[in-house]
């Protein structure tokens, strides 16, 4: 035993004479001889940084090497990959608290030279002297190197970045102008190079068109080779007459269609190349100069048939959009006043685009989209005529109002103009005749509904004879509704041609799912006969499965039901009622005080006698499913509603009704429950099936034709 207590001591001893050489701390780099270059070392100019190192230690794909600036230097959150120059593939590029984070896409061994250069997004400290830039490649320590500082004024190669001048043929705010950019002097031994890019920054994104042709832009005398627009920038490739010069001047002739800063006051350029960027002298941009065209442009009059208040009116006015020009295909949209000036149905040839009429014309809430025809010229300045046939009318109040018209993203407001107390609306050229009071001894115990072809799965044609209206029908305005039972195919598109009303060719027809809406193109007085055909070729399909169906008719200046009948498909029809054998009517609907109601494809709901905008209409999916967007239960029911792009919820007391964009299934509590269409997202605004809603949070639903009815 004491032989074994002697051996310790000695194995100690051992033990701890190997101590110092692995108890001393020592700090592990993996990079050795740091150097970083700035190409332009004023106080605070911006400027190109390279950084270049030896890597002492392997460094695998998807690690990262870490660039810290001293806190002096302001450094861009969006830098990527595209700022940076490196000797190795880059994966991706990250910025925080002045660090940049450089990951790998490869792997790179012990020994290699490493060069990065950042071009973009690096300005210098406002003040000269001495600031560190440390480097740190993988989870090891990181190397320091100190960057020198100068004045600006004292140093030339701050002074070169800012000595070409801009020279503009106009510098009145807002006006289209030509411009050139230069003589720049290359710095170091840089040339251009034929089909490299230079990039040109404005001052602001307004001055620009959304396309430049090559042909209005000159590089150092020559034709471009390309040139294409983003946001605020020109990226300009350079033609082979510009290969090998040493300077560079960039000039737009006034077709490119740039207009100064709407902005007095100074303005600077920028012209990138290399990955060097020069900027011009300070550019001062007059707000009242000495042209008018930029005023003429910024506002335009409008012209209506009548100023009364309410009254259906025509609108028309010329306005300039200066360099954002309007062509075939591309929209033109006008916002109104108020939603309840435009009707819920828009024909496209009433709305007319320097003489010609629009292509399309779409509603949404106070805003329609006009899109110009196929044959449209190119133009900046457009003549815009909304004609009476358009059913425009004008704000109900008394009071001066504005119209605004927006193309490519530029907004033109109008000069104000005056709406009287009344209407002193003048005959039409065509005038209507007036449409009679509503007539309550009317009804349809003989109406007849016949199909022309009973057979399953058959093209069939319809006739509907309506033997009296309760409230006569204006033309082009008012209409038949015809509502199709499920299992009947009703085409999303039907030619007015195929359908006629008391001999006559509708003059519109919309489709809303399993609803067909017939526009007249004569007034159909009340207590009058109206005859409704409607062509096989209209594509109504028989449903596939034998058995009596219900086809009803309304129209929209009458409230509930104005009869149904039974037809018969794969067997004979019921018999239709006679003359003698009245059939009792359904009473009208009475709609609740505290109603929120609704039209599908109108982008506005009603609530306690005031309309109000809907950013999304409703619609119909799969013809019988009312999708309405979340907005309504927020404004519309007062119900709490939270929703995003992604999911939407509804909240009521302790109930939660909760939805995800895209599925079929939602949860009411902690319940999972199966929608009969999913959840959609329509200009950011998701669209929810009204029936999930209403039924699981207490409220009714209810239809009175054209509207439909939500209250608790």
């Amino acid at each position: 035993m004491e032989k074994s207590k002697k051996a310790l001591p000695i194995v100690l001893a051992s033990a701890l004479a190997a101590t110092p050489f692995v108890a001393v701390p020592q700090q592990a780099h993996a990079i050795e001889k740091l150097s970083v270059t700035a190409d332009n070392d004023g106080a605070g100019k911006e400027s190109d940084y390279t950084i270049e190192f030896k890597l002492e230690e392997d460094l695998e794909s998807g690690e990262s090497i870490t660039i810290d600036f001293d806190s002096d230097f302001d450094i861009d959150d969006d830098i990527d990959t595209d700022d940076i120059d490196a000797s190795f593939d880059v994966k991706k590029v990250s910025v925080s608290k002045g660090e940049i984070t450089i990951k790998t896409d490869e792997d790179l061994d012990e020994g290699d030279k490493i060069k990065i250069k950042i071009t973009s997004g690096i300005t210098n400290p406002d003040d000269k002297g001495s600031y560190s830039v440390s480097v740190e490649a993988g989870d090891e320590d990181s190397e320091s190197e100190d960057v020198d500082i100068k004045k600006s004024s004292s140093d030339s190669s701050s002074k070169s970045s800012k000595d070409y001048a801009v020279s503009l043929s106009s510098k009145a705010a807002g006006e289209k102008v030509s411009l050139k950019l230069g003589k720049i002097s290359l710095k170091g031994s840089d040339e251009l190079e034929s089909n490299s890019t230079i990039t040109v920054t404005f001052p602001d994104k307004n001055m620009l068109p959304s396309s430049i042709d090559e042909e209005d832009v000159k590089v150092n005398g020559y034709t471009a080779k390309s040139v294409s627009v983003s946001g605020s920038t020109v990226d300009v490739k350079i033609p082979s007459g510009a290969d090998a010069d040493d300077y560079i001047t960039v000039e737009f002739d006034k077709d490119a269609g740039i207009e100064n800063p709407n902005s007095g006051g100074k303005h600077v350029f920028k012209v990138k190349y290399d990955g060097t960027t020069y900027e011009s002298e300070d550019v001062e941009i007059t707000k009242n100069g000495s042209s008018t065209p930029s005023s003429a442009s910024d506002s335009f009059t409008v012209n209506l048939s009548d100023p009364g208040a309410g009254a259906r009116t025509s609108y028309t006015f010329d306005a300039d959009f200066g360099s954002k020009e309007l062509k075939a295909d591309g929209e033109l949209v006008l916002e109104f006043p108020s939603s309840d000036m435009v009707p819920g149905i828009l024909t496209a040839s009433d709305f007319l685009l320097n003489g010609k009429p629009a292509k399309k014309a779409t509603a949404v809430g106070n805003r329609i989209a006009l899109v110009a025809p196929t044959n449209f010229g190119t133009n900046s300045k457009v003549k815009v005529e909304v004609t009476y046939g358009a059913w425009i009318s004008n704000p109900k109040a008394a009071g001066s109002y504005t119209l605004k018209a927006t193309v490519s993203g530029r907004t033109l407001e109008s000069k104000s103009f005056s709406i009287g107390g009344s209407s002193v609306n003048p005959t039409p050229t065509n005038p209507t005749t007036p449409i009679p009071v509503p007539n309550t001894t009317t009804n349809n115990s003989t109406a007849t509904i016949a199909l022309t072809q009973n057979a399953l799965g058959k093209q069939t044609g319809v006739n509907v004879a309506i033997k009296g209206l309760g409230v006569g029908l204006q033309k082009q305005r008012d209409f038949i509704e015809i509502v199709f039972p499920v299992g009947y195919k009703v085409p999303a598109y039907i030619a007015p041609a195929n359908i006629s009303v008391n001999g006559a060719g509708a003059n519109f027809v919309a489709v809303r799912g399993q609803n067909v809406l017939i526009y007249p193109s004569q007034d159909i007085p009340a207590a009058t006969n109206a005859t409704i055909v409607i062509n096989p070729a209209a594509n109504i399909v028989n449903p596939a499965v034998k058995n009596t169906y219900s086809i009803s008719v309304f129209t929209s200046e009458e409230r509930g039901l104005l009869f149904a009948r039974a037809v018969g498909v794969g067997m004979p029809s019921p018999a239709q009622p006679k003359p003698g054998t009245p059939t009792p009517q359904q009473p009208s609907t009475a709609i609740p005080a505290n109603a929120a109601s609704f039209k599908v494809n109108t982008a506005n709901f009603s609530l306690n006698g005031k309309t109000y905008p809907l950013s999304v209409a409703p619609y119909l999916a799969d013809g019988n499913t009312t999708m309405v967007p979340a907005q309504f239960f927020k404004e519309g029911l007062a119900l709490t509603t939270q929703w995003n792009n992604t999911s939407v919820a509804v909240i009521s007391g302790t109930k939660v009704v909760k939805f995800t964009v895209g599925s079929k299934t939602a949860k009411v509590g902690k319940t999972d429950i199966q929608l009969p269409t999913p959840v959609v997202l329509k200009n950011g605004m998701p669209m929810i099936p009204i029936r999930t809603v209403t039924d699981n949070l207490g409220y009714k639903v209810g239809w009175a034709a054209p509207s439909v009815y939500v209250y608790k």
